[in-house]
């Protein structure tokens, strides 16, 4: 091959990002030089700025339970948060405030939650109300409330948040015989409890549990792409659900909502939705 036509082929390539430079390849650390064409430049994605609410929706106002739907005995708002509080003289057992101005599938969600107690909560997502409560209600609590008011108990997929135990970032199946599919600190794909296998692991269960922050705020990201589900506490990866039975009750629509069990306090904030579909 003649030089020229040699050094033709070389711009052309270049030109395509294909060229013969060297640096092809190789981790090139600085960006490319003026007039310097065809350098491949790896870059780190930027980190996520969670006050960032550019493509977001706002589901609480900050200072009313507008959409909102739950037992008032139970709910309310304080301090800019929607607040959840049950207590020995007035128990809730499972209770839940419903979000209903949203349905939602595919969506990445963002919010700030804390507990008070040794109690326990869960933001409900692609969840649905009204269907039977499979669970046992506790006399105390029909003594407190009357009989269970199927429109304030959710049916469906859940980030758990119990600072005290371990349950915290795991994928929980609310009022479903799947209860627990992926714990903290695991990687499973499936659908059931005959079904769900571990197919990886993200760090000791334990150890993970050191990022939350007990009886103070935290940072949760939920993100839901078709059958893949990721709960986010911190900036660390809790647990990975994959679940692609398009029939399970995981992958259907639903609604948003907050949970709170046992004898405790839960403060949610500044929840924001970026909805795909």
């Amino acid at each position: 091959m003649n030089r020229s036509l040699r050094q033709a082929l070389i711009v052309w390539a270049m030109g395509l990002g294909l060229g013969a430079s060297p640096q092809i390849g190789a981790h090139a650390a600085q960006p490319p030089a003026a007039g310097q064409r065809g350098v491949m430049v790896f870059t780190e994605p930027s980190p996520m700025d969670f006050g960032d609410h550019q493509g977001y929706v706002s589901l609480f106002d900050g200072k009313s339970l507008k959409g909102w739907d739950g037992n008032p005995k139970f709910w309310r708002v304080e301090n800019g948060a929607i607040v959840g509080e049950s207590t020995p003289a007035n128990p809730s057992g499972n209770s839940y405030i419903v979000y209903r101005d949203l349905v939602a599938k595919d969506f990445t969600l963002k919010f700030e939650i804390k507990i008070e107690g040794d109690g326990g909560s869960g933001i409900q997502y692609r969840s649905k109300t009204g269907l039977p409560w499979l669970a046992n209600i506790p006399a105390n609590v029909t003594a407190n409330v009357g009989p269970v008011n199927l429109e304030w108990m959710m049916t469906g997929p859940q980030a758990d948040f119990w600072p005290s135990e371990v349950y915290t970032g795991q994928f929980y199946s609310e009022n479903t015989p799947m209860r627990i599919l992926a714990w903290r600190g695991q990687v499973v794909e499936g659908f059931g409890a005959a079904s769900k296998r571990l197919m990886g692991t993200i760090a000791d269960r334990r150890a993970l549990g050191a990022l939350v922050h007990m009886n103070d705020w935290n940072q949760y990201t939920v993100i839901a792409r078709g059958g893949t589900f990721l709960h986010i506490l911190n900036g660390q990866l809790m647990a990975v659900m994959i679940d692609d039975d398009p029939a399970s009750s995981n992958n259907q629509p639903g609604m948003f909502g907050i949970e709170i069990e046992a004898t405790t306090k839960v403060s949610v904030r500044n929840m924001w939705v970026k909805k795909l579909n």
